[in-house]
């Protein structure tokens, strides 16, 4: 009897040290609980905005289901195996590219996407994960702050897949993708002489790249940022719209359901682009104040996560993936205010979208990942 006494604390520690379901399947919490929040918050938006339409709804909710699954399974890998893994999946992501020049679906005078076996998948959106494994890779292994060598390869391999969307045509995600890829230079602690000189290199390349790269539509869009009402009903019709939905909601908004904007087929794009003058208009700047509250809630958890990984793969990983989700979040919002031009990123998890949600769901699994190598628990 005295022995079973004397095994018992020993038993109850062992039990106490377990750690919860959550750390098991390598799930931060907060994280998942924000994220949560977030998507119910786009599927009570998107009802109104796509027409109380259930159906498109119903989608949605299939594509965060796949999304949510992305994620944890993305969290179950350690980062060390993202590490081995990542130029193979930089060598996979150009070669999708490459194969969407030459057999590629095209849409709307943008040849984007893949059609096999009947599932059709853009495979820009998988460059949005693996720039930021890419460049990371690279770097992780070399002296840091990178040298300039360093630095040249690392544009070099961010400057190929951005060059290969922009032929797309898809200026947008090619920005935000070689944004990725910068981030994680940032992140490794670029020398801020090198910052500068890459602001002088784009104020010097900004009028050639007008001339030469910029296609025409690209050019109007700008133009009609400087000055919407010049084309009231053509490429303006789309800021004039949405600033008018966001500006007639007030503080408390029409009510849900109530927006007249989107519901009278004012707002183009309504379900997509700029569902968030949607929300303005039916929610009203306490609703909009509300979703940029989860916004940054996620934001400033995934800094924290990167801040605190265990290692230098992790932390610029974690860091360039919530820089690029920060990006995302302030080109559609000013994109929509008229304060960017109109350049087609969704609002994340929000806007209506298959392969996007499922990209950024498996790049939250990648944070998750990095939460629980900080605390020595990956396989």
């Amino acid at each position: 009897m005295g022995d079973y006494v004397r095994q018992l604390p020993e038993a109850s520690a062992d039990l106490a040290r377990r750690p919860s379901l959550a750390l098991r399947l390598h799930i931060d919490v907060p994280l998942l609980l924000l994220l949560l929040m977030l998507t119910c918050f786009g599927l009570i938006v998107l009802y109104s905005a796509s027409g109380t339409q259930l159906g498109a709804v119903v989608r949605q909710g299939q594509y965060f289901v796949v999304g949510y699954v992305a994620m944890i399974v993305a969290a179950q890998i350690d980062l060390q195996r993202y590490q081995r893994w990542a130029p193979w999946f930089y060598l996979l992501g150009v070669g999708l590219l490459l194969a969407v020049m030459f057999v590629g679906v095209g849409a709307k005078g943008a040849q984007r996407w893949l059609d096999i076996g009947g599932f059709r998948f853009q495979p820009s959106e998988i460059l949005k994960l693996v720039m930021p494994l890419a460049v990371a890779w690279y770097l992780a292994s070399r002296a840091l702050p990178p040298r300039f060598s360093s630095v040249a390869a690392c544009l070099a391999l961010i400057a190929l897949p951005s060059a290969l969307i922009l032929s797309q045509p898809d200026l947008g995600t090619a920005l935000l993708i070689a944004a990725s890829g910068l981030f994680v230079v940032f992140m490794a602690g670029l020398s801020w002489r090198y910052i500068g000189g890459v602001v002088v290199a784009v104020f010097l390349s900004a009028w050639p790249a007008w001339i030469y790269v910029l296609k025409d539509y690209q050019k109007q869009r700008i133009l009609t940022l400087l000055n919407p009402e010049s084309d009231k009903l053509g490429a303006g019709w789309n800021i004039i719209q949405s600033k008018t939905a966001i500006g007639s909601g007030g503080w408390e908004g029409k009510g849900w359901l109530n927006g007249t904007q989107s519901q009278l087929d004012f707002l183009p794009e309504s379900h997509t682009d700029f569902i968030i003058a949607v929300l303005a208009e039916e929610f009203g700047l306490r609703g909009v104040l509300a979703l940029m509250g989860i916004y940054l809630l996620i934001i400033l958890r995934g800094f924290w996560i990167g801040f605190t990984a265990s290692t230098i793969f992790g932390r610029m990983v974690a860091g360039s993936l919530t820089l690029t989700f920060f990006v995302y979040v302030f080109v559609n919002m000013g994109m929509v205010a008229g304060l960017l031009p109109v350049v087609g990123v969704p609002l994340p998890l929000v806007s209506a979208g298959g392969t996007s949600v499922v990209t950024l769901m498996a790049g939250f699994g990648l944070l998750m990942a990095a939460s629980t190598e900080q605390r020595g628990l990956l396989h």
